[in-house]
């Protein structure tokens, strides 16, 4: 990683330093340099062929960077294995403000940099504590940072300086990185503000082409320009590589241009031309880390190199003037590695190896060994493992994972080398890269021998295949054989290996392959913890999941209410390869206990968000976003879905988007996008995620219910009921009860309240005892009728199910409309259609609108979707103030900075036209409602 200092490249090497062209590039840039000065942030991230002028960005960004704080890295492919070896060289003039950070962020970045041991840092806490250090910084001076080749930062620090760039918003600070097209940053830095830099336009080009001390021909500089695409570092280094007649077109152009391998053919030759002392010495630049002066010199000492050494390569252009140790460019540096021959590489790290301190540069004394090596070499190895395991305690996991793939490569044990490389699976897995675990896994596959090694390799594979979201079909089948493989050597295992196989086999439903959920959840029933082992909440969650599918709702329903009784009573929650959420969700959706679910998905986030478990917290949001819908809360639940859209995107998991807001596009009537969610869940049940689909039935019928359209209500209600998924089964019930009563269909009719009437007294939950008052009500008469109406009603409103208690007083007001008692029609109707109108759920406010004109009221339609046009951050941030949160912890629970929190509440003040946070609540609505109920 290097400093850049002195001149800038070209003046280095007596070239030109006026920026031709470039004028949308420097536009972007002065965009961004703006507002960095008005208070706000940049973030730009330039991409480009090699030699495309990226560099020379960077420079005219900090040229223009008056009044800015400029800090400037270069990133080196040889230190892309040091985790976190750049994080650290970014933050290292900030260090001293790092015993400000909140406490969990600190500990996250000490373990990250090595300061200080302790459990390994979570990568997402690290890269929120970025983000408040520089925004610390930035509030005493506006920073400017320019990374140069970002394809070669390491992973840890790239995802870390990903994560902040993503949350910068109002924090006085600019962020532009330079990465090679094609190469390295396995899309971290996908979602940010991007500039595709390309070659010049031919007139541009020619003015650069001909600007020099050598004279072209015009005719010759029009073929160089096409040959080169533009390319600037192409058109100055071909004017070098060409003879004076070529130029002059005296002698013709080679044909075609050599431009594919031109640079780094004309490197190498510079650098062949060099005395034999100068060309070790470049090797050595290039394999040696580029920060650490100190580290070459004395590499430099034993191979008998002195500092004379440098002043030829200075005179030929390959290092700068200005700082004689650095490339004039990056591509210099990786021409002068790849040209060395084998055994001068292995020299040049021989002589690296010996001049690492064995304690404080231990981990690049491994390196160096391993660069240095051949063949089996189980000491270099062993260097190599213990290394992996100073990377995982700082949570640095992508580097933890090289040390071990190539300590396999030096091991001679089989056995000894299949265990490093199924640890680097894991490694890759808890980095979030899962491509990189199945080649590990691959690898491995030869030498893999023993039941418990390859249980050990099927549970990663099924990790993997979960993780890619590509064959959850699979995994259930894949884990079932690694319990088969294991048999009783270790019941602990066994257990979890089971417990996953349910997790997965209860998402795909009906699309598993190779065995089925029933079969899976019989095999967890077998295979339960004795009593005194089964401690945590989650074990006796998944048994009673398990006893559901395999023995039915009566074996299934009691044991998942003594779960969470033990869970709500404290019990811990116990830890989980799969998130948790999930599970739970589906438990508490059996049971109808929205309470226990909404109470302990808000501990689960709580958490998450402290330990900055990003994946598991993107689960949790999609869980309490349902809450909130049958609340009423919308507004709160699609600020969830933007979160988890965001953390989506943080954490490459394929699965954000419109597909999670079903039940939002059905309640509000937003049938174009709910067709469309309807049509990619049908596409995701080709991979094996079949309960996806009967999500999408469910939505559909609430959303044909809302239009009045029973038939079609009916038709998705039905095919709900046949599969009766544990997430989803039991809700539709009332569903279906009303659509086969108002299609005249006796038979559903009577199966489903029969359902309802078997389970809701097993749950025995408020909600539950309200949906089986209801579904009698719509098949009763006369006084029996309006009593389970009323019951109905108050049950609902004893627990957060704003939504549902107004569906039964519509159905109630429509049951005294019909019996013409318009009078008490209308009490029940009217408060059905506010609070719908409130909750922005449009299909059901306009049937409750068009009964109450049928009692004879007059209701006025809806004009306006939203009283405040807050962007779903900013009501996120509104509702955490109303709940009495200081900026700081609103900070920390959205994984932004303090200023971002600070700029959002200026605009909601504004918007609001309120001056205080005092008056927030009278506004949106008391602490706990749905902003939307003031409406």
């Amino acid at each position: 990683m290097a400093w850049n200092g002195g001149r800038p490249a070209a003046q280095a090497s007596g070239r030109p330093t006026a920026l031709v062209g470039r004028h949308a590039e420097r536009e972007a840039v002065g965009r961004l340099l703006d507002a960095v000065r008005d208070g706000l942030s940049g973030v730009l991230v330039l991409t480009g062929e090699p030699g495309i002028g990226k560099t020379r960005l960077l420079e005219y960004a900090a040229d223009r960077a008056a009044e800015l704080r400029v800090v400037r890295l270069t990133a080196v492919e040889q230190e892309t294995g040091l985790g976190f070896g750049a994080l650290h060289r970014l933050l290292r003039p900030f260090l001293d403000r790092a015993a400000l950070l909140p406490e969990p962020q600190r500990a996250a970045l000490d373990a990250a940099l090595g300061l200080a041991s302790g459990l390994p840092a979570d990568r997402y806490l690290v890269g929120l504590a970025t983000l408040t250090l520089l925004s610390a910084a930035a509030a005493d001076e506006p920073l400017l940072f320019l990374v140069d080749d970002g394809q070669w930062l390491d992973r840890e620090s790239a995802e870390a300086l990903a994560f902040a760039a993503r949350r910068l918003h109002a924090d006085s600070l600019g962020l532009i990185v330079a990465v090679r097209e094609g190469l390295g940053d396995r899309g971290l830095f996908d979602a940010l503000n991007t500039q595709r830099v390309s070659g010049l336009p031919e007139s541009e080009a020619r003015i650069l082409l001909t600007s020099g001390t050598r004279r072209v021909d015009l005719a010759v500089a029009d073929r160089i320009v096409v040959g080169t695409g533009g390319n600037p570092l192409a058109l100055l280094e071909l004017t070098d590589a060409l003879t004076a007649e070529q130029l002059t077109g005296i002698a013709p152009l080679p044909d075609p241009l050599p431009v594919g391998r031109l640079l780094e053919d004309h490197f190498q030759h510079l650098v062949r031309a060099l005395p034999p002392a100068t060309r070790t010495l470049l090797l050595l630049l290039a394999a040696a880390p580029s920060d650490d002066a100190g580290l070459m010199w004395r590499a430099a000492g034993r191979l008998g190199l002195s500092v004379r050494a440098v002043e030829p390569a200075v005179a030929a252009g390959v290092l700068g003037r200005g700082m004689p140790t650095a490339f004039r460019h990056p591509l210099i540096r990786s021409a002068v590695y790849a040209g060395a021959a084998p055994g001068e590489r292995r020299r040049v790290h021989t002589a690296l190896a010996a001049a690492c301190d064995a304690v404080r540069d231990a981990d690049r004394r491994a390196w160096h060994r391993a660069e240095a090596a051949e063949g089996v070499a189980d000491e270099v190895a062993d260097d190599l493992e213990a290394a992996s395991e100073r990377a995982r305690a700082r949570g640095g996991y992508s580097q933890q994972a090289l040390f071990l793939s190539r300590a396999a490569d030096f091991t001679g044990d089989p056995d000894k080398r299949a265990e490093r490389l199924l640890d680097a699976a894991q490694a890759h897995l808890m980095s979030g890269d899962a491509s990189a675990a199945g080649t590990a896994l691959d690898l491995a596959g030869a030498d893999i021998r023993g039941p418990v090694m390859r249980t050990r390799e099927l549970r990663l594979r099924a990790s993997v295949q979960m993780f890619q979201v590509i064959v959850v079909a699979d995994v259930p089948a894949t884990l079932m054989d690694a319990v088969t493989r294991l048999g009783p050597r270790d019941p602990g295992l066994t257990w979890e290996l089971l417990c996953e196989a349910l997790h997965a086999a209860l998402v795909a439903h009906d699309c598993t392959r190779g065995t089925t959920l029933t079969e899976v959840a019989e095999a967890v029933v077998a295979a339960r913890p004795t009593p005194d082992t089964a401690v945590h909440g989650r074990d006796l969650v998944m048994e009673g999941l398990a006893r559901r599918v395999a023995e039915g709702y009566e074996h299934g329903a009691p044991l998942l209410r003594t779960a969470l009784e033990r869970l709500r009573g404290g019990a811990r929650f116990g830890d989980a390869n799969s998130p948790f959420a999930l599970a739970l969700s589906m438990a508490c959706d059996d049971l109808w206990d929205v309470g226990a679910e909404r109470e302990l998905t808000e501990r689960l986030a709580a958490a998450d968000r402290e330990a900055g478990a990003l994946y598991a917290l993107s689960i949790t949001l999609l869980v309490e976003a349902s809450c909130d819908l049958w609340d009423g809360r919308f507004t709160q639940a699609e600020v969830r879905y933007a979160e988890f859209d965001d953390i989506a995107a943080d954490t490459g998991f394929p699965g954000g988007g419109d597909i999670n807001r079903l039940y939002l596009f059905a309640l509000t009537g937003r049938e174009p996008e709910l067709r469309a969610a309807v049509r990619r869940t049908a596409q995701l049940r080709d991979i094996g995620l079949g309960l996806h689909q009967l999500l999408a039935q469910h939505a559909l019928t609430l959303f044909e219910l809302g239009q009045g359209h029973y038939r079609q209500a009916l038709q998705h209600a039905r095919a709900v009921f046949d599969d009766d998924p544990l997430s989803c089964g039991n809700r539709a019930l009332p569903l279906l009860v009303e659509a086969a009563v108002r299609a005249g269909d006796r038979a559903a009719t009577a199966a489903a309240l029969a359902r309802l009437e078997e389970r809701a007294p097993l749950a025995g939950t408020p909600w539950a005892l309200g949906a089986l008052a209801l579904g009698r009500a719509l098949t009763a008469d006369g006084d029996e009728a309006e009593k389970l109406y009323q019951e109905s009603v108050e049950l609902l409103g004893q627990v957060p199910l704003a939504l549902e208690q107004a569906r039964s007083r519509l159905l109630f007001g429509e049951w005294l409309r019909r019996r013409k008692r318009r009078s008490d029609a209308r009490a029940q109707l009217r408060a059905a259609y506010r609070s719908f109108d409130a909750f922005g759920a449009v299909p059901y406010a306009e049937r409750a609108r068009t009964e109450l004109l049928a009692t004879g009221e007059t209701a006025r339609r809806r004009t306006e979707e939203t009283r405040f046009d807050l962007t779903p951050r900013e009501w996120q941030v509104a509702a955490m103030a109303v709940a009495g949160l200081t900026n700081a912890e609103i900070a920390t629970r959205l994984f932004v900075t303090t200023s971002t929190v600070e700029f959002h509440m200026n605009k909601v003040f504004r918007k609001l036209g309120v001056t205080s946070r005092r008056q927030i609540p009278r506004t949106i609505g008391a602490p706990g409602s749905d902003p939307g109920a003031s409406r």
